[in-house]
């Protein structure tokens, strides 16, 4: 095994970060400094301004935070398109407004939980597959463990006395002696998965209910306040296009990536839509009458 070495004076006392900070950009890449990030339990990184730029756990909900709303904002508003073209009345529209906003939530939330539960059911099991292959297959999976570790680039070792052999020396051994260890990470780099990656069901569907309920909001209130269908259209077509193109910025927080070029990509999705429910609402309203 590879001893490396320690500071020579074990630092139990509380170190503030800029000590820590100094001792790095003192030692760079020196013994003592691994030695100290080694040691150190603080978990004080997570509080630097860096860090709070990462979306930490909520990052595994943005899917449903996304497809939520703006499931609600455009199926909705292609409904109410769609019997608008066909030429039905104010109140016929909005009671088929509410009965898709409805029927859509508990659609979107059950459809939600049903494939989270399923996927974190997969996850367990392919986990408890490869804890039993951990068990009784060691020197196969330290094998696999190997070849996983080249993936997330450390080179194979050449020789050994290379220092590439070193590190794989250390972690394989200390794997090889620490089953749930082994479990972990080969389940982190083989699958992805994380603990604090789970998902709950529950919080997925109840995300997706709620949001898809109020992206269904602004094609509905129109028909509720109104009973001249064309104002209602109008104002459902601008309160609509409005939250779109809001979501489809705000989506940019999360991804990054340039707020207008989101937005006008869900107004074009919605807007495309929009005229192809209306086209055929119009044509079955002409095939009927």
């Amino acid at each position: 095994m590879v001893q490396f070495e320690l500071p020579k004076k074990a630092k139990e006392e509380t170190v503030d970060d800029d000590s820590r900070r100094a001792d790095f950009d003192h030692n760079g890449h020196g013994k003592s400094a691994m030695a100290m990030v080694t040691l150190d339990k603080s978990k004080s990184f997570y509080n630097k301004d860096y860090k709070k730029e990462h979306l930490g756990e909520s990052r595994e909900y943005w899917r449903d935070i996304i497809l939520g709303v703006n499931d609600g904002l455009v199926s909705t508003f292609l409904l109410v398109t769609g019997v608008y073209g066909s030429g039905l009345s104010s109140n016929d529209i909005l009671l088929t407004a509410i009965s898709g906003l409805i029927a859509g939530a508990i659609s979107m939330a059950a459809g939600e939980y049903v494939a989270t539960k399923t996927q974190e059911e997969v996850k367990h099991a392919e986990s408890a597959l490869e804890a039993k292959a951990v068990r009784e297959h060691k020197i196969d999976e330290l094998r696999f463990l190997s070849d996983l570790l080249t993936k997330i680039g450390i080179p194979e070792a050449e020789d050994e006395e290379s220092d590439t052999y070193k590190v794989r020396r250390t972690l394989l051994g200390y794997y090889e002696e620490n089953d749930d260890a082994h479990i972990k990470i080969n389940i982190a780099l083989a699958f992805g998965d994380v603990e604090s990656n789970e998902r709950s069901p529950w919080i997925a569907g109840a995300v997706a209910f709620f949001l898809f309920i109020s992206g269904a909001l602004p094609s509905v209130i129109p028909f509720a306040v109104t009973d001249n269908e064309d104002a209602a259209i109008i104002g459902a077509f601008v309160a609509t296009f409005f939250f779109v193109s809001l979501v489809g910025g705000i989506k940019t927080w999360a991804t990054k990536g340039v707020w207008y070029i989101s937005a006008f990509e869900n107004f074009i999705i919605t807007a495309g839509g929009g005229a192809i429910a209306y086209g055929i609402g119009v044509g079955f309203d002409s095939l009927l009458n």
